[in-house]
């Protein structure tokens, strides 16, 4: 039997595989194991494997890339408009299988070991980035109801959280759990600081990543997280398409001859996204101290908000990250900027 395209639906125990030949005729259903997938797929012809880019399917692509397959990735949401009726495991596994073959189908490039290490740095700082904001809130809002506030941002929490054993205002069985809750935050922030020394180190050993951080606005953390989540750039066509995977990109609402945009999409990769908008900002935001010299960015500033200028910024960056990924080159500052 050889089967030419197999859709497989993942899961954490139980799969499916679904395979058709050429014709399209249906050679194989069947439900597996996970202690027998491998075993299956390694005795299998060589065949086009189509999977949903969900949790652990990169695993399992290098591992039937090894075995000689070819290995297809997409989006969930671009397989969702191919089951039909009810959701089971096998129309999800004909779903895969017929989704794969569609001639504009666009699909998600396999991640290597290298790649998810790093962004296993990311992931994690993020979550505690979250958690620590978390905990600083519960303690300002807590301190707050004894009357006790401090200024905005880490330095003003810091400050109160060396004040807090000396505070007389709160009550001795409240202020033992907001002091537990102060080592909890500053166990946080710690262990941010250890990763972000970890990205920081990562991205400076990164000949691309190393080019990406002379973009104004790309930080080490951004330009590791970039060169990790993109890998080979050229899977986007242009440096537009790789804005509206970062989600930077106009929603578009058009029929007919009626064409209307709305704000950016927020589709795709979120972490990135956020990363170049902060940058953006923080490029911004030393602009006016520095006598503002990009005209196009002078112009933009001038009839739209500082948000919008940002984002726009943020779009703009995204474009010469490609450039800078497809062509292999440095950054270059417009001549009348360098000037």
């Amino acid at each position: 039997m050889k089967t030419i395209m197999i859709g497989l639906d993942l899961a954490k125990n139980v799969f499916q595989v679904h395979g058709v030949d050429g014709t399209g005729e249906v050679l194989l259903r069947r439900q597996l194991r996970r202690s027998q997938l491998e075993g299956f797929f390694a005795k299998l012809a060589p065949a086009v494997v189509g999977m949903e880019a969900c949790g652990g399917a990169h695993h399992w692509a290098r591992l039937f890339q090894r075995l000689g397959h070819e290995v297809r990735l997409m989006p969930p949401a671009y397989v969702k408009p191919y089951v039909k009726r009810n959701k089971t495991d096998g129309r999800d596994a004909e779903a895969i299988c017929e989704a794969m073959q569609r001639p504009t189908m666009r699909f998600v490039a396999v991640k290597s070991v290298d790649q998810q290490a790093v962004m296993v740095l990311h992931r994690s700082r993020a979550l505690l980035v979250r958690q620590r904001t978390m905990v600083a809130n519960h303690l300002r809002a807590m301190l707050a109801e004894y009357g006790v506030v401090a200024p905005q941002g880490i330095k003003g929490l810091r400050t109160l959280i060396a004040e807090l054993p000396e505070t007389s205002a709160v009550p001795g069985g409240a202020i033992e759990v907001l002091m537990m809750q102060a080592r909890h935050w500053q166990a946080l922030d710690a262990d941010i600081l250890a990763l972000e020394g970890r990205i920081v180190a990562a991205a400076r050993s990164d000949g691309a990543a190393r080019r990406l951080m002379e973009i104004p606005g790309v930080g080490p953390i951004g330009a590791s997280a970039i060169v990790a989540a993109v890998g080979d750039a050229r899977q986007f066509r242009s440096g537009r398409g790789f804005a509206a995977w970062l989600g930077l990109t106009p929603r578009q609402n058009n029929s007919g001859n009626k064409r209307r945009s709305a704000g950016i999409s927020k589709q795709g990769e979120r972490h990135i996204r956020t990363l170049l908008i902060l940058g953006a900002s923080s490029h911004l935001r030393y602009q006016p101290q520095r006598k503002l010299k990009d005209p196009w960015l002078a112009g933009l500033l001038a009839r739209r908000p500082v948000k919008v200028a940002a984002v726009a910024r943020a779009a703009k960056t995204a474009r010469i990250i490609w450039a800078l990924l497809v062509k292999g080159e440095r950054y270059r500052a417009p001549a009348r900027l360098a000037a």
